[in-house]
């Protein structure tokens, strides 16, 4: 039996994982090399022949090729690939402005260095907490070159994101009905100055069922004030009053919202509520508290929350009339969400869109010691929130948010029909 035997090269030493990785990134760029060549030069060709019949007097052509530009280096998902890009002489003018036409690539923009894939990691990679020095090493390693990674290209962006999410702030809200919204107060860290930056954030449900970033601003504090100028902004670019607002406890929001959007529903936030309990009791009773504050929130309707409400305040009123005051005296707006469809009540009773979302800024923060100043720690926050959006899942049954921004009324969650006028009475559905 004739039998076919491969030599082992010195190549192949190492282990044939290590040659097979290099082998095959080398035919990917190479691939993607003649591939990106080859639209170049059919993009060019197709240019070429639109404006084929055009001459001038003499009747020369007046859209010819011209050679190739200088070689360049164009960092894409496939790594560094090596481009030179045909060029054209377009010697038609513009009646117009009377200046000459350019022809301009769709596929390879002039000067670019890197593909919208890589441009749009950078961002995420800077805001996750990889140092803006150590793009070009860690990168080259995947890329095969640091070509456009360096720490200016990271400042550039900073400085562009400053400048979207003032842009995001002024944007208008008239064509855009929230009809649920979460706010909350997020604490960050400053390098470069003594305070901390307070972020003032809103999420907003859309009628449609999603979710969606409302407003970010800086704050001073979580006070009365800033937050009325939040809430005054975005009324005034035509931001209609929400039917129902989660938050935690702080009496700035609550104090602004009744004095701009006095028609809002309050509902108060259960995490922080529980927090706020546990921190006035002692570490023996947390797991028996926490069990009966779940029995509240958890219920099957308001009556037995009502019911288990009475009853945490009976355990605990007499040794600890602190944590027990904590519910007791703000039970209506502890139970606002029960007035809502059942679906969505596991939506409204905490700001977790808030605080899942926020978990990733605090993160970096740890990573980077907070941003370098007030103005970076806002557009670091609005990129990182930009970036999470897309991956943010509608409410439950987000058929119903409609009915809610309509008036439709719930009663144990579940949806009350209109009045029948021939017969007077009213039919659950």
């Amino acid at each position: 039996m004739l039998k076919v035997v491969h030599e082992e090269s010195e190549s192949n030493a190492h282990g044939p994982a290590a040659v097979g990785g290099s082998l095959l990134d080398e035919l990917v760029r190479d691939g993607a090399r003649q591939m990106l060549a080859a639209g170049l030069q059919a993009e060019v060709a197709a240019y070429i022949d639109a404006y084929g019949g055009e001459v001038d007097g003499a009747g020369h052509r007046l859209v010819v090729r011209n050679g190739s530009h200088q070689p360049r280096e164009v960092s894409t998902a496939a790594g560094a690939v090596p481009v030179r890009a045909p060029r054209v002489n377009d010697k038609r003018t513009d009646e117009t402005t009377g200046q000459r036409r350019r022809f301009a690539s769709a596929i390879l923009p002039a000067w670019a260095r890197k593909s919208p894939r890589v441009a749009e990691v950078l961002p995420l990679l800077y805001l996750h907490g990889l140092s803006s020095s150590d793009f070009g090493p860690a990168l080259e390693q995947f890329l095969g070159s640091a070509a456009g990674l360096s720490a200016a290209t990271i400042t550039r962006l900073t400085t562009q994101w400053q400048g979207e999410a003032d842009a995001f702030n002024q944007r208008s809200l008239a064509g855009t009905d929230y009809v649920y919204c979460w706010v909350d107060g997020i604490h960050l860290k400053v390098r470069l100055e003594q305070d901390k930056v307070c972020l003032l954030v809103m999420i907003g449900v859309r009628a449609d069922g999603t979710k969606e970033l409302i407003a970010l601003a800086d704050g001073f504090r979580e006070s009365s004030e800033s937050w009325a100028d939040l809430l005054r902004s975005c009324k005034r670019r035509g931001m209609a009053a929400p039917v129902l607002a989660v938050g935690d406890g702080a009496l700035g929001f609550w104090k602004a919202l009744r004095d701009v959007f006095p028609d809002t529903t309050e509902q108060r936030c259960w995490f922080h509520v529980l927090g706020n309990v546990l921190s006035a009791l002692p570490k023996l009773a947390h797991p028996g508290a926490k069990a009966a504050l779940a029995e509240i929130y958890n219920a099957a309707d308001r009556e037995h929350a009502v019911e288990a409400a009475k009853a945490f305040g009976d355990l605990y009123g007499a040794k600890w009339p602190k944590a027990a005051a904590k519910v007791t005296d703000q039970l209506d707006v502890l139970l606002a969400f029960y007035d809502f469809p059942a679906e969505h009540w596991i939506h409204l009773r905490t700001t977790n869109p808030i605080e899942s979302t926020f978990a990733t800024i605090r993160l970096r923060q740890r990573v980077t010691k907070g941003p370098g100043s007030r103005a970076a720690g806002v557009a670091m926050a609005f990129k990182l929130i930009e970036s999470a959006q897309t991956r943010w899942r509608a409410v439950n049954a987000p058929h119903l948010v409609a009915l809610v921004r309509a008036g439709a009324r719930f009663e144990k969650g579940k949806l009350v029909e209109r009045p029948d006028e021939s017969r007077g009475d009213q039919q659950v559905a």
